[in-house]
Parts: structure tokens; sequence; C-alpha cells
């Protein structure tokens, strides 16, 4: 039997990473990517398949058109990928009034950018098996705004849109696309950002969440059970909006 393919973007990051080994539980061919810790999404390749399951790495620069355009024709060589996680993402943080050009374009160019160099290329090949999914990775800060965050947030706003246009546009073909905004998340890039007394005070459940828990909700997005759920921005958040 063959496997269904999954690409996940940014999969050598805490969440992405989270999403990798959940996916690769329930019998689908891993795809790991990474823009430059390689290594990093290699050993997470090698875990997977230590544990039974199926996987690949690979790396290249998602806000690079032509460089992406290339590898993901080597990835769909053999096979369409029908699972796609844009998960990719970086922070340039900083107030607008002393953000410079080159942090706003960056945030751009991997967010959103990048979610359209990764999933053009790859429409084509998923609409003609009939069956796909496509869930974008977004945060709170294009929910709610945050501080310091305009680029960040401008980028995962977008990012909503094109997340309901898109379902609108592959509904008929039985692919749904939705995207998961997480809150506050326990991981190696929040670490120190936020303390508990300030968790408290902004989440009504009164803790961080953590990358399970996210890896979860899209394991289930991508799953047969939710067919009927598209063009839809989930929380997760703790009640937080």
């Amino acid at each position: 039997m063959t496997l269904k393919k999954a690409l996940i973007t940014g999969g050598s990051g805490d969440i992405g990473a989270a999403i990798c080994y959940r996916l690769a539980r329930q019998g689908i061919h891993v795809i790991v990517h990474s823009n430059s810790r390689i290594d990093k999404a290699q050993g997470i390749v090698e875990n997977i398949k230590r544990q039974g399951g199926s996987a690949e790495a690979v790396a290249f620069n998602v806000a690079n058109g032509d460089q992406t355009h290339l590898v993901l024709g080597d990835l769909t060589a053999s096979a369409p990928i029908q699972i796609l996680i844009n998960n990719a993402g970086i922070h340039r943080d900083a107030p607008l009034a002393g953000m410079s050009r080159e942090q706003w374009s960056e945030v751009i160019d991997v967010s959103l950018n990048g979610f359209y160099n990764v999933t053009q290329p790859l429409l084509m090949p998923m609409i003609r098996t009939r069956w796909g999914r496509i869930i974008n990775m977004s945060s709170v800060a294009g929910v709610m705004g945050n501080r310091g965050q305009t680029n960040y947030s401008a980028a995962k706003a977008a990012l909503h849109g094109a997340t309901k246009a898109l379902a609108q546009e592959l509904a008929s073909r039985r692919i749904t696309v939705n995207a998961i905004a997480p809150g506050i998340i326990e991981s190696s890039m929040s670490k120190g950002s936020f303390d508990k007394d300030i968790i408290k005070k902004i989440v009504p459940m009164q803790r961080a969440g953590n990358v399970d828990e996210v890896a979860a909700l899209a394991a289930f997005l991508c799953s047969d059970d939710a067919a009927y759920i598209s063009g839809q921005i989930i929380n997760i958040n703790g009640a937080m909006a």
C-alpha cells in the first residue's frame, strides 16, 4: 500500500516536529523540512524510522521561489504530496516605528510569500488525486494583533484570507484548507518570553499550551473525520479569544 505523503515546512522546529511525529504514527510518510537545520531534521527522521514510521528530510528556503519549485519537483516526481503543513515562520520583532524594511520584508517573505512558493506548485498534482489537506500555521497575533509584531501579525492575518479563498477554490476536489492559530505554546522559541504570572493574567486557562496539543489538532484536520471542515481559522489558545 502506498503511503500518503505529507510535507511539513519548518518541521525541525518544536511545533513542526510534534506534527511530524504525530502524522508518522498515523501511517503517513513525512517529509521533514528545514531551512538551515538539516541535521535536526535528519535526527527527527531517524527517530521516526526507529519508531517504525516512514520519513525523509529536505532543506530549502521557502522564501526562494525558484529553489522551492525545483525541490518540490523532485519530491513529487514519484507521487504527489497530499498533505501540506505550512509551518515555516520567523520572528523579527520590533515596534513599527523602529522596524527596518528588512525586518518587515523577511517576515512577509517567509510566512506569506513562502505559503505561495510551497503551496502553488503542489496544487495541480493534489487536485488530480481528488483528496488533500492543507493546514496553514498562523498565530494568535494574526487574530488579535500583538505589540512589536506588526510584520508577523500582518503576515498571519493575510494568511487567513488566503486560507478562506483557497478553501473555496478546492472544496469541490475534496481538498480542505484550514489555519491553526496557536496562542502561548511552550517551546524553545517562546522560552523566557512569558512568566507564569503573566500567563495566568492573559490566558483564562492559566497555563501555556504544549506542542502535542497543537499536533493533535493538526492530525485531526488531516484525517478523514475532518472532511467537512474547511476555510476555518481554528484558535488553540486556552480561551484567549
